[in-house]
C-alpha cells in the first residue's frame, strides 16, 4: 500500500487489440493503484511474459479481453495454462460484447478465473482483480507446502533406507538444500567423535574445509547440545563458525538444526547460511527441525551398529590367525586371504583354521549364517571347539559330527557351514568333510580346476554326516577353499557363480599367492559378504 492506500505491489497485463480500450483500462488500473503491463495481441503477450519470465517479474494477474485479432482469449488462457511456469497467473477475461452463459462457461473451462463485462464499474473491477489474484496466491502457497511436504517425505523415505552413517548424512543433505533453496551442510557427530559430513552437491566438487574446520564443528555440537533435550534451532556467528562449508572460502553465519542421540553422546546437525542467503520461514525452519528429527532416528541403529562392528572385527582380527602367524605346519605350504565385508555391510562369521593333528594337517574354512556380532562370536566359539576337539581326533567327518552336537546344544538357533580337508603330508591322502559348504577345488598342474565331490548337511540341523570323501594330492596340486562372501552374487545361481570360480582357477598363475590373489581381484571388489580364502599344496 502506498500513503494513500492505493496497492502498488501488483502488476497486471491487459491484452486488448482496441488501442482506446487498452488506453482507458489501464489509466482506471492506474488511479487504482495497480502496475499495469499492455498487449495488443495475444502473440505479443506471450513474446512479454516470456520476457518477464526470464526476469523473474511475471504479472500478478492477467486481463484478457475474448476477442483478439490472432487468438480468442480463451485460446491465449489455454496457451499460458499449458506452460508449466505460467500456469499459476490468474487469468480474468473480458468483453464488451452481451454475454452468454456460454461464453462464460468457455471461460472457465479455459482455465480462466473470473468473467467481466464492460464497461463495469472500477470498484467492480478492482474487486474481481484482487479476488483472482488472492486466490491465486493461496494456491500458490498450499502448491508449495505440499511440494516442501513431499520432499521430506521423500527425503525421509532415502534416510531411513541408509545403510552407513556417510550414506545418512548425503539423503540429509540433499533434502535439506532441496527444502530450503539453497546450500547446506549436514554432520554426524558419533559418540567416539568421529564426524561425518556431507555437504550438497554444488559444494561437492570444489575444496572443502580442513580437518581443524571438521574439528571446530565437532566441538561446536559437543557444546551446544550437552544437557539438551529434542531439537533446537540456533544461529552460530561467523566467524565461529567455520568458512567453506557453504561457499568456497566463504564465512557465513550458520543456522543450525540440532539434536543429541544416544544419550547425548552424538549428535545430529542440520545447517544452513543466513549470511547473503534468503533465510528460511519458520514453516520451512519447522520443516528442517522435523528432517532433523528423522535423522536422528536412523543415525542411532547406525552409529550402534558400528560400535557392533568394530567390536566384531576386533574379535576376528584377535582370532584369525594373520598370514604370518600361522602355524608351523610341516610338509605343506599354506596360504590364506581374508577379507571383511564393505563398512556398509554387516559383518559376519566367515573363519579358517589351519590346525595339525596326530594324522597330518587339519584345514577348515567355515560361515556361520547370518550377519551380526552373534555370527561373530558363534565363529570364534566352532574355531575354539575345532581345536580342542583337534587335541584327540583328527577324522574330519567325527569333527563334523562333534561340531553339530556343539551348535545345537548351545546354539539350536544357529547353523554353520564348514569344510574340513585332513592332510597327510607324506603321502597326499586327503580326507574331506563338508557340511554344507562350497566343496575343495583341486587346481591341476595341467591347467584344469575341479571341485571334490565333498557334501553332507550344515551344521546345527541334527542330521548325520557321511564319511569323508578320500582322495591323493599330487605335489603339483593346489587346494582350494572358499566361503560364499567371494563369489556369492544376487540374482545369480550359485552353480554359476562357482562355475565362473572353477574357470579363474584353473587360469591362474602358479603358486598359492598368485592363485588367492587372482581370484580377490578377480571376484572380491566391494562385497557385501566377508571373504576367506585358504590354499594348500604338498611342501
Amino acid at each position: 500500500m502506498d500513503v494513500n492506500g492505493k496497492r502498488t505491489d501488483t502488476t497486471v497485463l491487459v491484452v486488448d487489440d482496441v488501442a482506446a480500450s487498452r488506453y482507458a483500462m489501464g489509466a482506471m488500473l492506474r488511479r487504482a493503484g495497480y502496475q499495469v503491463v499492455a498487449a495488443a495481441t495475444g502473440h505479443e503477450a506471450l513474446v512479454e511474459l516470456d520476457v518477464r519470465l526470464r526476469k523473474g517479474t511475471l504479472p500478478d494477474v492477467a486481463l484478457i479481453d475474448v476477442h483478439l485479432p490472432d487468438m480468442s482469449g480463451f485460446e491465449l488462457c489455454r496457451r499460458l495454462k499449458a506452460r508449466p511456469h505460467m500456469a499459476g497467473l490468474p487469468v480474468v477475461h473480458f468483453s464488451a460484447a452481451a454475454v452468454a452463459p456460454g461464453d462464460r462457461s468457455q471461460g472457465l473451462d479455459a482455465g480462466g478465473e473470473a468473467y467481466l463485462t464492460v464497461p463495469a464499474e472500477p470498484e467492480e473491477i478492482d474487486a474481481v482483480i484482487r479476488a483472482a489474484v488472492r486466490a491465486a496466491r493461496l494456491r500458490a502457497g498450499d502448491q508449495a507446502v505440499a511440494r516442501r511436504l513431499t520432499r521430506v517425505s521423500e527425503t525421509i523415505v532415502a534416510i531411513q533406507t541408509a545403510r552407513s552413517p556417510q550414506e545418512l548424512a548425503d539423503a540429509a543433505v540433499e533434502g535439506t538444500a532441496r527444502l530450503t533453496g539453497g546450500p547446506a551442510a549436514v554432520f554426524v557427530l558419533g559418540p567416539d567423535d568421529k564426524l561425518y559430513r556431507a555437504t550438497s552437491r554444488d559444494r561437492t566438487s570444489l575444496a572443502m574445509p580442513d580437518e581443524s574446520a571438521h574439528r571446530t564443528v565437532a566441538g561446536l555440537l559437543r557444546r551446544l547440545t550437552r544437557g539438551q533435550a529434542g531439537v533446537r534451532i540456533t544461529t552460530v556467528p561467523a566467524p565461529l563458525w567455520p568458512a567453506g562449508f557453504f561457499r568456497p572460502e566463504v564465512q557465513h553465519d550458520a543456522r543450525l538444526a540440532l539434536i543429541p542421540i544416544q544419550d547425548g553422546r552424538a549428535a545430529v546437525c542440520l545447517a544452513t547460511p543466513t549470511r547473503g542467503v534468503r533465510r528460511v520461514n519458520p514453516e520451512g525452519e519447522a520443516l528442517v527441525a522435523r528432517l532433523a528429527e528423522a535423522t536422528a532416528l536412523a543415525a542411532e541403529p547406525l552409529l550402534m551398529y558400528q560400535v557392533e562392528r568394530h567390536v566384531a572385527l576386533t574379535l576376528q582380527h584377535s582370532f584369525l590367525p594373520q598370514p604370518h602367524r600361522l602355524p608351523e605346519l610341516p610338509g605343506l605350504d599354506v596360504v590364506v586371504r581374508y577379507v571383511p565385508a564393505s563398512e556398509e555391510t554387516e559383518i559376519g562369521g566367515d573363519f579358517y583354521a589351519a590346525l595339525r593333528t596326530d594324522e597330518g594337517v587339519l584345514a577348515a574354512v567355515g560361515d556361520v549364517v547370518g550377519h551380526s556380532l552373534e555370527a561373530a562370536t558363534v565363529m570364534v566359539e566352532i574355531r575354539h571347539a575345532l581345536r580342542a576337539y583337534c587335541v584327540d581326533e583328527s577324522d574330519p567327518a567325527v569333527l563334523a559330527e562333534r561340531l553339530d552336537r556343539m551348535l545345537q546344544r548351545y546354539h539350536p538357533d544357529v547353523t554353520a557351514t564348514v569344510c574340513l580337508v585332513l592332510t597327510e603330508p607324506a603321502t597326499g591322502r586327503t580326507r574331506i568333510a563338508n557340511a554344507g559348504h562350497i566343496p575343495p577345488l583341486i587346481i591341476r598342474d595341467t591347467g584344469s580346476a575341479d571341485y571334490a565331490k565333498a557334501a553332507g548337511p550344515l551344521l546345527g540341523v541334527g542330521l548325520p554326516h557321511p564319511p569323508p570323501t578320500e582322495l591323493f594330492l599330487e605335489p603339483t596340486d593346489r587346494l582350494l577353499m572358499v566361503t560364499d562372501g567371494l563369489i556369492e552374487t544376487r540374482g545369480t545361481d550359485l552353480s554359476v557363480s562357482m562355475e565362473q570360480l572353477r574357470a579363474a582357477a584353473a587360469g591362474a598363475l602358479p603358486g598359492l599367492d598368485a592363485l588367492c590373489d587372482t581370484l580377490l581381484d578377480h571376484f572380491g571388489r566391494d562385497r557385501d559378504d566377508d571373504i576367506a580364502l585358504l590354499a594348500l599344496r604338498l611342501g
